[in-house]
């Protein structure tokens, strides 16, 4: 295996395993009592992230001399603010697009259109726009997601509203994917993800007090959003930064496809939902789509 290879496989591995993490979040979320709003949720699970972020980085030697070069130059502070941004945006938009929608429509519009939204911003940003073969196994990857997540939806949505938050979560989540691949080249992933996730959570924070007030946390939603912010999300987007590290940032978008498998496939195995012959088919074709996407990354 060349030396190109590995570290082909190597991103990949990362960033499969963070969608795994990611694909956890329905099981658990359909264990809480309902009390908690869902903002409050992707807002309080960054801040646990960011503190879980914190912890790692002061036991980790030498992180503040790896970490120093962030903050010098204009450029790598406003990705910074930028990433923060996003990742904020994704979460706020992601649980009021879902809301409005439902979750399996919901989930279909924001992951579906997330690989869609990386590659244009690559294109528009970075002038790099993806190849053939990367477009053939993301459409099909995206087809089987998308069956994937609609399979046994009864009903169509019905809130222009919440499409347009699904549409804003995917560009979110891209946009937050793209920029988090140029801090990467800056520092080391721990430090640039504990810096992009507190900015994320002192602007989702405020913006979930606003919508939905103080919130109502009983014991039982506190076990939640301590797995959410520490393994769901803490954990996995320290994969996902250093899968980036080997990776464009489009080809790590189309590999997070891979969330909405494992949160079937949980669905299917702990919430005793009915695993029919269309539902094998989506994963079939989800997972020829990402096959397809990682043979192209290995060329490339």
């Amino acid at each position: 295996m060349t030396s190109t290879a590995r570290h082909v496989a190597l991103g990949v591995t990362l960033v499969v395993a963070a969608a795994m993490l990611w694909g956890t979040t329905g099981t658990v979320q359909a264990s809480s009592s309902g009390l908690v709003a869902p903002v409050w949720i992707g807002a309080l699970r960054m801040a646990v992230a960011a503190i879980f972020f914190w912890i790692m980085l002061a036991g980790q030697a030498g992180a503040r001399t790896r970490a120093h070069g962030l903050t010098q130059g204009a450029s790598p502070v406003a990705a910074l603010l930028a990433a923060g941004l996003a990742m904020a945006v994704y979460n706020l938009a992601f649980f009021a697009g879902v809301r409005a929608t439902g979750v399996g429509i919901g989930t279909a519009i924001c992951i579906g259109s997330g690989p869609l939204w990386a590659s244009l911003l690559q294109t528009l940003i970075m002038r790099r726009a993806p190849g053939r073969r990367w477009w053939l196994g993301t459409l099909v990857s995206v087809a089987g997601a998308l069956w994937l997540l609609l399979y046994g939806a009864n009903s169509a949505p019905s809130s222009m509203v919440g499409i347009a938050l699904c549409l804003l979560a995917g560009a979110s989540y891209a946009a937050f994917a793209l920029v988090n691949k140029v801090l990467v080249s800056h520092g080391e992933p721990l430090a640039v993800t504990a810096r992009v996730f507190t900015i994320a959570a002192l602007i989702a924070i405020p913006a979930a007090a606003l919508h939905a007030g103080a919130p109502v946390i009983i014991a039982r939603d506190l076990a939640l959003i301590a797995f959410l912010g520490l393994l769901a999300t803490g954990v996995a987007y320290w994969l996902f930064a250093a899968g980036l590290r080997h990776l464009s940032g489009a080809t790590a978008v189309t590999l997070a496809l891979a969330e909405p498998l494992t949160a079937f496939v949980l669905a299917v195995a702990l919430l005793d939902e009915p695993l029919g012959a269309p539902a094998v088919l989506g994963m079939a074709v989800l997972l020829l789509g990402l096959m397809i996407v990682v043979r192209d990354e290995s060329r490339e």
